[in-house]
């Protein structure tokens, strides 16, 4: 009878214990996708830092896209995350993926303030305070406010460069706001270093600029662009991120590592300050992940348990 309590004692106890290693198991071996645009790579590189450090995984980078990452996501299971996935160009396949449960949807705002839309220099405002407050159809009214270098008596409107999809969004929109009949050109910038080029040099002369642009990125926090609200109702949808995993993240990262993807939010004046810093420093995405760990504790520590936030400042 003692022979056989005690074996059943020990069964018991094996048997909490095996569930207790289960429990508590260390995260596994991740794949995260670096995509190859600024801000992505800052947030590959800092989820790889804090998971490993922090959370004890094993996490392999690998180059990513938006459409080649999502697609190998949804068909072969990896990556196990893309940290900056832009959901309107996936948004159906998505929404089934999630449906099916083959991914989720861990952080449905990863950085705030983003999208893409008409904005204006602070010059613009300096030199035409009338226009605080207004709506980009109202300062369509106005093309006098951004003459044109090659005829003055014409509204200069900086779109997208050609083969751009943006390009064509914009025609379209030049086309139904009737823009050439109020006084407008549209201009095309010839390149992504053209496009900059005009901000710059109008932000850097105090000069009106008009157009199009996107965020987060280093040009709206190097030279505070202001973005217009049209003032109308749009039928589609607005720009959206998402940081979406596989649902083997979820099993190999544990409960641990996926509460972190979902508190992880970038407030989008910080986004933009460390997209400056990379631009001015050349900075690739590991020195800027160590930069922003190093320069905004504030920020992330609200993403981490108080254990591993001790791990991730031990191990910087």
């Amino acid at each position: 009878m003692k022979i056989k309590n005690i074996i059943v004692s020990a069964l018991v106890i094996l048997g909490f214990t095996s569930f207790s290693g289960i429990a508590n198991a260390s995260c596994g071996k991740l794949v995260i996708a670096e995509q190859n645009w600024a801000s992505a790579e800052l947030m590959a590189n800092v989820d790889k830092i804090i998971l490993e450090k922090g959370y004890g995984c094993e996490v392999e980078l690998i180059p990513g896209a938006t459409m080649p990452t999502f697609t190998s996501m949804d068909e072969k299971g990896e990556p196990d995350m893309n940290p900056e996935q832009w959901a309107n160009a996936v948004y159906t396949p998505l929404k089934k993926a999630v449906s099916e449960k083959r991914l989720i949807i861990a952080n449905k705002a990863p950085i705030t303030g983003l999208g893409e839309g008409w904005w204006i220099t602070p010059g613009t405002v300096e030199k035409h305070p009338e226009i605080k407050g207004m709506t980009a159809m109202e300062i369509l009214e106005h093309p006098e406010w951004f003459p044109s270098k090659e005829d003055p008596s014409k509204g200069a409107f900086v779109g997208c460069p050609a083969g751009w999809g943006c390009q064509l969004a914009n025609a379209n929109l030049y086309r139904a706001f009737e823009m050439e009949k109020k006084g407008w050109v549209l201009i095309d910038p010839g390149s992504a270093a053209g496009l900059d080029g005009t901000i710059s040099k109008a932000a850097d002369s105090g000069s009106p600029w008009f157009g199009y642009y996107w965020n987060p990125t280093s040009m709206v926090g190097k030279y505070n662009l202001q973005q217009l609200d049209f003032g109308v109702p749009f039928a589609g949808r607005e720009s959206e991120v998402n940081s979406i995993v596989t649902a083997n993240f979820a099993k190999t990262g544990g409960k641990d590592a996926l509460k972190y993807v979902k508190k992880r939010t970038y407030p989008g004046d910080v986004m933009n300050s460390m997209l400056v810093y990379m631009a001015d420093n050349q900075a690739k995405g590991s020195d800027a992940a160590v930069e922003f760990l190093k320069q905004h504790e504030g920020v992330w520590g609200k993403w981490v348990s108080s254990a591993a936030k001790k791990k991730i400042k031990a191990g910087l």
